[in-house]
């Protein structure tokens, strides 16, 4: 999700004044909303009105013009590449990337053929012994056909990693889209089998044969859905935790010979593995020992079609945009090639762009701006909990040990991941793709056996987001996070600053180590119970009060949000505006009081957090996140939290009787 940015062409503070440009702030409200009964509208209702969402877009907003900026600074450095790639390395890559996936011509002249090997590969399946040693090369070409695997932290001991196994193998976003029986999602799964069968036309499979495999593709993707855990289910550490001998695993699915597996993805040595899901992979034997090869087959070649559509030539990619783009995000048109390239050189390559842009765009004024504010937030924070009445001083004890404990990543990683041994080269755009997948799944896996090394980021610099890692006990802010399009750090005055920065990301950040979830895990970032049995019965009667008042929103049509689901993001909203606003009344702006645009410093903190979300949404994208989103929509993100902060009641004057007032006994009262 978006987190926040600045208007192209618009200032703060006292700049704004001297250049005689309006407000940033001000220009965006809509004030013939009352801001207690719908502060998002009337913080950000101006803009929205002025800013229709674009075809190829299912949303536009605040982020999105960021994402342009960002877009322009990584299209630069790649054009600049393709210039110096005498200069051989990494620069070389970069430029052999970017042409192969530019070039148009060539996608459409290869059509399929970029990914025939693989195809004639499935072709030769003749036993389910062949089949899984087959469904290993498809994984480690990112196609996760029938399941999930991967390599990650052990969630109990965090200094190790751990080889995963979970639920997966879907087609569509999530279980739910093969049950619910809501119009939308109705919809959607009514198209879903004959885009299958399209896709397999396109193929070379005849219009009979595609037909019968789409609908026995569909089959087995509902039997695998069916037997797959809900969204909120998936959020409980402990449940999703199950440890197997490699030996056990067979105990679960006799059909795979684990070892064979392991060796094929290149694991050579491994005692055990992690389940999350064990009666998903009972089901998936019972799938591999009752389903016919050939539906099997099928279903390998349409999960590695599905995968690389977007990639290959024009008939691929526009009926893959189709469904997934117009159907189910509701979007009019794809974003044009160049953006479409960069957002896979992203997944595939960005820290390679990262060290450049870096370079360029986050100077250490600005890095050290933010590195201060996670200090103040953190500071705030510990007030906070030293003030706690139903937390125990045991756990209260633990708790400050933990958040002095967080480490920070601010901007860009001290160490820069080494990408010499991808295969990146002049060969057809899907083939550089899947050179790049398979060298991350050779990365992780040579994670195995070693110590986990706490200085990597999990996200590239120019990264629109930002992240906490439990099982680091680290907030992570890639210097894209603070990215300011068409203005200096230094004309934004704290108000904003601690609003969308303090609050939306550092503040929501550091609070996810104490959500629902994140509390679980201890200061070194181990799944471990470190609370007393009453503070956790505390903390969940005051959790449990959050997710009633966000069950209760309806964002689309009668679709509400879950919030269960969503619980852990929304405890972190919250938390963050608090934590913000605590730092905030330490400032001297804060002090002095002087208004800026007629707005008041208290105003601008609330209105800075909502700019964060400026954004407006299609239906079908709301629909979509409502069933696979443990984020709240971003209208609910500025209200949601804003009703159980004391703070908003007093400087904005909501009384009851505003669509927003929620008495005091039913506001949210955890940190």
């Amino acid at each position: 999700m978006y987190k926040y940015a600045i208007i192209l062409g618009l200032c703060a503070a006292a700049a704004c004044k001297e250049q005689g440009k309006p407000d940033i702030l001000a220009v965006n409200m809509d004030t013939t909303v009352r801001p207690g009964d719908d502060f998002f509208h009337y913080a950000n209702g101006g803009w929205i009105k002025g800013n229709p969402i674009p075809g190829d877009q299912s949303a536009w907003g605040i982020g999105n013009l960021v994402d342009e900026e960002l877009y322009i600074r990584k299209r630069t450095i790649n054009e600049q590449a393709v210039k110096d790639r005498a200069n051989g390395g990494i620069t070389a890559k970069i430029a052999d990337f970017w042409e192969s996936g530019m070039d148009s011509a060539k996608a459409d002249q290869e059509g399929i053929n970029p990914i025939k090997p693989e195809l004639d590969e499935i072709d030769g399946i003749k036993t389910t012994k062949d089949l899984v040693k087959v469904m290993a090369d498809l994984h480690c070409k990112g196609v996760n056909v029938g399941f999930d695997e991967g390599v990650s932290q052990d969630s109990k001991n965090s200094d190790v990693e751990a080889y995963n196994l979970n639920q997966g193998g879907l087609g569509l976003p999530d279980r739910d889209y093969y049950f619910n029986t809501d119009k939308r999602t109705t919809t959607i799964r009514e198209a879903y089998t004959p885009h299958i069968q399209k896709m397999l036309q396109l193929a070379g499979y005849d219009s009979v044969r595609a037909e019968k495999s789409s609908r026995a593709i569909m089959t087995l993707e509902m039997t695998l859905a069916r037997n797959s855990r809900k969204l909120e289910d998936l959020r409980d550490p402990y449940r999703n935790y199950n440890k197997y001998s490699v030996e056990a695993l067979g105990t679960l699915t006799p059909s795979i010979d684990w070892r064979g597996w392991l060796k094929a993805i290149g694991i050579n040595h491994l005692d055990s593995a992690i389940v999350g899901q064990p009666e998903f992979y009972r089901t998936l034997e019972n799938e591999l020992t009752k389903e016919s090869l050939d539906t099997w087959k099928d279903y390998l070649r349409w999960s590695l079609i599905n995968g690389y559509a977007s990639l290959l030539s024009a008939p691929f990619a526009e009926a893959n945009f189709d469904f997934y783009g117009k159907l189910m995000y509701g979007l009019e048109r794809m974003k044009p090639r160049w953006k479409r390239v960069l957002d896979v050189e992203e997944g595939a390559m960005g820290e390679a762009l990262g060290q450049l842009f870096a370079k360029e765009y986050f100077n250490d004024k600005a890095k050290q701006r933010y590195s201060d504010l996670v200090e103040a937030i953190r500071t705030a924070y510990k007030h906070r909990i030293e003030k706690l009445t139903w937390m125990s001083d045991s756990t209260k004890q633990k708790a400050l040990d933990k958040l002095s404990k967080i480490k920070k990543k601010v901007g860009y990683p001290d160490k820069w991941k080494d990408f010499s041994a991808m295969d990146i080269k002049a060969q057809p755009f899907a083939r550089n793709v899947m050179a790049s997948r398979q060298w991350w799944n050779q990365y992780e896996i040579n994670k195995l056996g070693k110590p986990v090394d706490r200085d990597e980021w999990g996200m590239t610099p120019q990264t629109y987001n930002a992240y906490y890692n439990p099982s680091n006990n680290e907030i992570v802010l890639p210097a894209g996070i603070f990215t300011v399009p068409g203005m200096r750090d230094e004309e934004l005055d704290d108000a904003l600053v601690y609003g969308y920065a303090g609050a939306s990301t550092i503040g929501h950040e550091i609070t996810h180590g104490f959500d629902d979830e994140g509390r679980q895990f201890d200061a070194q970032g181990n799944l471990k119970s470190w609370w007393s049995p009453e503070d956790s019965i505390q903390f969940t009667k005051r959790a449990d009060v959050m997710v009633r008042q966000f069950n209760g929103y309806v964002p689309v049509d009668t679709m509400h949000i879950n919030g269960k689901a969503t619980l852990g993001e929304n405890i972190a909203d919250l938390g963050g505006v608090l934590l913000g606003w605590d730092a905030f009344q330490q400032t001297e702006q804060y002090k002095k009081g002087e208004k800026i645009g007629g707005l008041t410093p208290q105003q601008r903190y609330f209105l800075g957090y909502a700019l964060g979300w400026l954004e407006h949404e299609k239906k079908e994208l709301l629909a979509r996140q409502l069933l696979t989103d443990v984020h709240s929509p971003a209208q609910f993100r500025v209200n949601g939290p804003f009703a159980d902060v004391d703070a908003f009641y007093e400087v904005f004057g909501v009384k009851p009787g505003d669509k927003m007032y929620l008495p005091d006994t039913a506001r949210v009262k955890i940190w």
